[in-house]
């Protein structure tokens, strides 16, 4: 297992400043005997823009940050006839280690467009979609590589201590747990494990797409079993069946199936670590939540 691990952090860490989410080659079956959640495909078109529906908006917003003593940045996408009298709740939705804030909306993700098709179809609650950059650093570019691994840890400071104050100072959202989710793909699937499970308090939702070995394990996620049962109201993790990183999914669904905790982990037929992956985890995790 621990070779495993090194030769999928190994992979990770061979990436230029620009690279996308490298792919990481399946190491053999699956090590971790799971029960994977049943596949449905999405409907043809669920990513792809629509004539005819009301468009939101992406809005980047800058924001000092008392962690890391820089000012950042971060997307913000507000839904379709955005509404400052409405309250809405919060979707922070994180990016890989070859990535930044823009990762998913300018390199594929499109979560513009698949929001707004949920949307004009009825799919979703009104949401605000926070888009950061974790990487908890002063130099928070894409060229840190596997140097900025630390910074991705510390990033749940940043984002409890700055951002989420500053989001619902500047929009018109709900400041509760019941509220507000997070979910991430690669290097920001297991942030979002790490810091959702680790701050019930804060997250009531927590999604992982294609998440990396920078998850904890189950054991260190759940200490208290009965605590996230109670308290959390969606574990939620998708992962390529081609994809070497899977068994950073599996361990925790395999946990939870052993301790009765609700969570779903689909396994993409064939795929591998790709957007095709994380779109299709955006695409469901934003219709189970706040409902």
């Amino acid at each position: 297992m621990k070779k495993f691990y090194f030769a999928a952090l190994l992979s990770i860490s061979m990436m230029t400043a620009n690279a996308q989410e490298p792919t990481i080659p399946m190491f053999g079956a699956p090590q971790v005997d799971v029960k994977f959640d049943e596949y449905k495909a999405a409907p043809q078109g669920f990513d792809q823009e629509r004539a005819g529906i009301a468009k939101g908006t992406v809005k980047l917003i800058e924001y000092q940050s008392e962690s890391v003593g820089t000012i950042r940045k971060a997307n913000v996408y507000l839904p379709p006839k955005y509404d400052a009298k409405k309250k809405y709740s919060v979707l922070y939705l994180l990016h890989g280690i070859g990535g930044d804030e823009n990762e998913w909306y300018k390199d594929g993700g499109v979560p513009n467009i698949i929001m707004d098709n949920l949307y004009a179809d009825g799919k979703v609650a009104d949401m605000i979609v926070v888009m950061p950059n974790g990487r908890a650093q002063k130099d928070d570019s894409r060229a840190g590589g596997m140097g900025s691994f630390r910074a991705f840890g510390d990033f749940d400071k940043d984002l409890i201590g700055s951002l989420i104050p500053y989001i619902e100072k500047n929009f018109s959202v709900y400041t509760d747990k019941d509220h507000r989710a997070i979910a991430g793909l690669s290097m920001g699937g297991g942030q979002s494990l790490n810091f959702g499970l680790g701050h019930m308090d804060v997250f009531a939702y927590v999604g992982g797409f294609s998440s990396a070995p920078n998850t904890m394990r189950a054991a260190q996620l759940i200490p208290d079993v009965d605590k996230v049962k109670k308290e959390n109201k969606l574990l939620w993790m998708v992962c390529g069946g081609a994809d070497g990183l899977m068994n950073n999914s599996a361990q925790l669904k395999a946990f939870c199936d052993e301790k009765g905790i609700p969570c779903t982990l689909i396994n993409y037929p064939n795929e591998q670590h790709n957007f095709v992956v994380w779109k299709y985890g955006l695409y469901n995790f934003a219709q189970l939540i706040f409902k």
